[in-house]
């Protein structure tokens, strides 16, 4: 299992939100097909045919909770899981 599924099914399992690796988490974010727009400590994620957009900051070098529950629906609700889950 590579380290982009490791995180991505942490994510989604959603047992441990609160210790997300920050740069695991931008970095997962950017392989589902994101661009990356940062603008101080705001890192700002966009997709074509996603509605949202993704806002997330570090927090002592892990991503807030919040935040990671935030990313999990737009995973879900897009099926952007599909691709790992064969």
């Amino acid at each position: 299992m590579s380290k982009f599924d490791k995180i991505i099914q942490k994510i989604l399992n959603g047992l441990s939100d609160q210790n997300i690796d920050f740069p695991e988490f931008l970095n997962m974010i950017i392989n589902l097909g994101f661009e990356l727009r940062q603008k101080g400590s705001h890192h700002i994620l966009t997709k074509d045919g996603i509605e949202e957009i993704i806002n997330i900051q570090p927090k002592n070098g892990k991503a807030k909770s919040y935040q990671v529950k935030q990313v999990r629906e737009i995973i879900i609700k897009y099926k952007l899981n599909s691709a790992i889950d064969g």
